[in-house]
């Protein structure tokens, strides 16, 4: 897979050096001795309250630098990617920030960072330093296993640690208050694809309608391999099993992380399915769903679960100077706010009759149905070759409801038709006719003439849409051919409407529309401006002295 670097050896240097010149204040800084040194802190912190401190391999972004402020953590130390930090740079992130009140490490349960968090303490405390250390282990996946991982559910423990550094409470309860929070919170998570590192071969292990149940952060395979569902279905799974875990007489916060490279609208999508299944009925707060403890670009997600207390509750929902943290937030039901109603004056009219009108339009839409097959290979040429089914869909909408049109009424008739044409015809098309039509029947209403009314609706049409003559759209014919109606008639706007469509075949390249888009020179008709001259032509005929 392919990724966006320099230099293997220089890729968490350089993003921490590019986190920190984007932080947008002068609260972090990072301790000199790159590369072996690699430790994020808060510039601000005077020691005069318990210090925490976290970290781990990189990739896990924001984690774990990005935490790294007032209410959560003091400092943050980085190994390469996926690996652990050494014990010379926990052990400087401890100096740097431990005063009287001491220290409190938050690790996650692999064995490196629990070796090297484990002996810089042990060093820290020989110097004289007050060190206390809280080991997470919140994945179920492997119910089994003595020592499950650490993942996403730590930032729980951050953030109520960090809590309560700030409010300066003292390393003991600190301390105790992480250590029983970890034990109250349990994760699981799912992907369809596993990590690429940068810099190194990747081969995907994953099937294309499979992924995994449980795997880790570091892309570890999961507990099991899991077809590929609904979401809704795979949700379900992983609600079934992190209920287990729950006490069904306590509320809960939930923690909706991205695992990597799931769109945002894939994200929201797994929260509401979150909250519709068995878990809702335990969910009090949400934190996310977003990045918060990333797997590199894994396609997956984690759910994590915190039991809540009143101090618990007061933590996670205390306001924090990192931004990459995302509030915690009580579950609402949607808010649904009625649609307003039509004002008054604009109520549908009801059906009445009137032979000219309806000779009229039967004729173009005949016309234009007739068509469909000619405008599509004409278009086919410049497009994507459906003008012609598109306009046969708008005008056997009409033709459909012609007996409940208002005929007789030439304002309301020509609203009911941009209505019809805007539901029926779909895309830009559709949307420009009903822009059309609905502007020409404002006009008509303050007592205009057709022609001028159909001028009115072709400004406004122009306005929204952008083209203008010369730009090999239907408003080559159109224009022309209404402004000739409004001076002669409608055999001088037939003729007009034949003039520029015929012009548009010589336009080699369009500048408006989906044709502008084409890269290669053009030799035909523009199939809308096509579509315009055999309208008007039909209507002449219709109308020509006998």
């Amino acid at each position: 897979m392919k990724h966006f670097f320099n230099r293997k050896d220089t890729i968490v240097t350089e993003a921490m050096d590019g986190f920190l010149a984007t932080a947008g204040s002068g609260a972090l800084a990072r301790l000199d001795g790159y590369p072996e040194i690699k430790v994020v802190l808060r510039a601000d912190w005077d020691k005069t309250k318990v210090a925490v401190v976290s970290g781990g391999g990189a990739g896990h972004e924001p984690s774990h630098a990005g935490f790294v402020g007032a209410g959560m953590l003091t400092a943050a130390v980085s190994g390469e990617i996926f690996a652990s930090p050494s014990v010379e740079a926990v052990l400087a992130a401890i100096r740097a920030t431990t005063g009287p009140a001491g220290c409190l490490l938050i690790v996650k349960n692999y064995t490196g960072d629990r070796l090297n968090f484990g002996l810089a303490a042990e060093k820290a405390r020989a110097e004289g330093l007050a060190v206390e250390m809280v080991i997470v282990a919140d994945d179920i996946a492997l119910p089994e296993i003595a020592q499950p991982r650490g993942v996403a559910g730590t930032l729980f423990v951050h953030k109520i640690a960090g809590h309560l550094s700030e409010s300066g409470r003292d390393l003991a309860s600190v301390a105790a208050a992480a250590r029983a929070a970890a034990k109250d919170i349990v994760s699981l998570g799912i992907s369809l694809s596993s990590c690429s590192i940068p810099g190194q071969a990747h081969e995907e292990r994953f099937g294309a309608n499979d992924g995994e149940l449980g795997l880790g952060i570091h892309g570890e395979p999961g507990v099991e391999r899991i077809a590929l569902e609904a979401a809704s279905k795979l949700i379900a799974i992983m609600a079934e099993r992190l209920a287990a875990r729950l006490d069904p007489h306590s509320r809960y916060a939930l923690l909706i992380n991205n695992l990597g490279s799931v769109p945002p609208l894939e994200m929201a999508l797994i929260a509401n399915a979150v909250l519709s299944s068995s878990l809702a009925k335990a969910v009090a707060l949400t934190v996310g769903p977003g990045h918060l403890m990333t797997a590199l670009n894994m396609n997956g997600f984690s759910l994590s679960l915190i039991k809540l207390d009143a101090e618990r509750e007061a933590a996670l929902l205390a306001p924090v100077g990192p931004h990459a943290w995302l509030p915690a937030k009580p579950v609402r039901a949607p808010v649904v706010i009625a649609m307003a109603k039509p004002a008054a004056g604009t109520a549908t009219k009801p059906g009445s009759r009137d032979a000219a009108a309806e000779r009229l339009i039967r004729a173009a839409c005949q016309r234009l149905i007739a068509l469909e097959e000619p405008l599509n290979a004409l278009d086919a040429k410049a497009g994507d070759g459906d003008t012609g089914s598109t306009v046969a869909t708008g005008a056997r909408s009409i033709l459909e409801r012609i007996d409940t049109l208002p005929l007789a009424d030439k304002a309301a008739t020509a609203a009911a038709i941009g209505d019809a044409l805007g539901t029926s015809m779909g895309g830009s098309s559709g949307v420009l006719l009903s822009i059309f039509f609905t502007a020409a029947a404002q006009t008509l209403g303050f007592g205009a003439t057709l022609p001028k009314a159909l001028l009115a609706g072709l400004d406004r049409m122009t306005f929204y849409g952008g083209a203008r003559i010369g730009d090999r759209t239907m408003v080559d014919a159109l224009e022309p051919a209404l402004r000739a109606l409004d001076a002669g008639g409608l055999e001088a706007a037939a003729k007009a409407a034949r003039q520029g469509a015929e012009a548009t075949a010589a336009m080699r390249k369009a500048k408006a529309g989906r044709s502008a888009y084409i890269g290669s020179q053009l030799d035909v008709a523009d199939p809308g401006a096509f579509a315009v001259a055999e309208v008007f032509a039909a209507v002449a005929a219709l109308f020509a002295p006998a």
